[in-house]
């Protein structure tokens, strides 16, 4: 009988923490590989600004910012009013000089049969010829007049020069649109990327690492870059180095300018005391975790806390390797009430 109570005294702890309505983790001391975290922003490998190419009244301008559109997609329209007498009086200017090419054409002709029969002297066919080229000449530079009448006729519907997403409208509708207004910025959602700055003592281990993580603090979100690329270029005043890191293509809810950190590898690795992110309880100014000890009894107790990786955060105070927190600090919490 007494060995029994003695076994049960022994498997006591056990039994309460399994009882325990929230899961719980041992403290450990991981090996994490070092790095260099430095900040970032989100930019569009391929972004443009879509402005007017002819002056004109906005007859359409139907996108606004966050629609999608597709590569040749009618944008916007422009009054072509003020274009299409520009095209009519180019075309007669064709038909004019089309006229005046025949007519010496054949003053060519005739001027040349008639040297031939010694009627009229050799410089009056140079002068037949040299009239006939320039009639030439005429008709091309109407041609070309007509055609680029057109093509400024043309301008004035605007299509997407790629598949992308709106960012920005500068415009409206029924506004008047000068030369060079901007009208839309359209950005390909496919080529972000991000840029951070990198001090020129960070470069060569940042290289050597090779490796680096992405955080949205804004989002809780971590992604690995899948390159990197250091501009061959330094600032002249800062001697700071632009780092790009590309995104992988299936990332969602980013977009161009938002904030960003990146984590490079060095190589290094430390151990750290690290802790699952979603344990830390956050109120007002604390920051601390729920404390589970060998008698199950959970205590609220204010840890400090260093930088994140991935899902986990370090701890620099208030743990301790081989202590149990709670995983699920809500559940956690509502235990300690129903205790007191």
């Amino acid at each position: 009988m007494m060995r029994i109570c003695l076994i049960l005294l022994m498997l006591l702890p056990s039994l309460a923490r399994a009882a325990l309505p929230f899961a719980t983790a041992v403290v450990e001391l991981r090996p994490v590989e070092g790095g260099y975290a430095a900040e970032a922003v989100v930019e569009a490998g391929r972004q443009s600004t879509i402005a007017a190419q002819v002056a004109g009244r906005i007859l359409e301008l139907k996108w606004d910012a966050g629609d999608a559109v597709k590569q040749g997609q009618l944008l916007a329209r422009i009054d072509d009013s003020e274009s299409r007498p520009n095209v009519a009086g180019n075309q007669a200017q064709v038909a004019q000089a089309q006229a005046h090419l025949v007519n010496a054409q054949a003053q060519y002709e005739r001027t040349r049969k008639l040297v031939e029969k010694k009627f009229v002297s050799q410089s009056a066919l140079d002068q037949a010829r040299a009239g006939y080229e320039a009639a030439q000449a005429q008709l091309a530079a109407a041609k070309a007049g007509v055609a680029q009448a057109a093509a400024t006729r043309s301008f004035s519907s605007i299509t997407a020069p790629f598949s992308g997403v709106v960012s920005a409208r500068h415009a409206q509708a029924g506004e008047m649109a000068s030369l060079g207004r901007e009208l839309l910025t359209v950005f390909d959602p496919a080529t972000l990327r991000v840029v951070a700055s990198i001090p020129q003592n960070r470069l060569e281990e940042i290289r050597r690492g090779g490796r680096a993580s992405i955080e949205f603090p804004a989002l809780g979100r971590w992604v690995e870059a899948t390159s990197i690329t250091v501009l061959p270029e330094a600032d002249s005043r800062t001697h700071v180095f632009r780092v790009r890191l590309e995104l992988p293509k299936e990332v969602g809810g980013i977009y161009p300018g938002m904030f960003a950190r990146a984590h490079f590898a060095t190589g290094q690795s430390a151990s750290k005391l690290l802790i699952p992110l979603a344990a830390v309880v956050r109120r007002s100014e604390l920051t601390g975790v729920y404390v589970v000890d060998a008698q199950s009894r959970v205590q609220l107790r204010q840890v400090r806390l260093g930088e994140a990786s991935g899902d986990r955060v370090e701890v620099l105070s208030g743990l301790r390797e081989g202590e149990r927190i709670a995983l699920e600090p809500v559940k956690a919490g509502i235990f300690l009430k129903q205790k007191r």
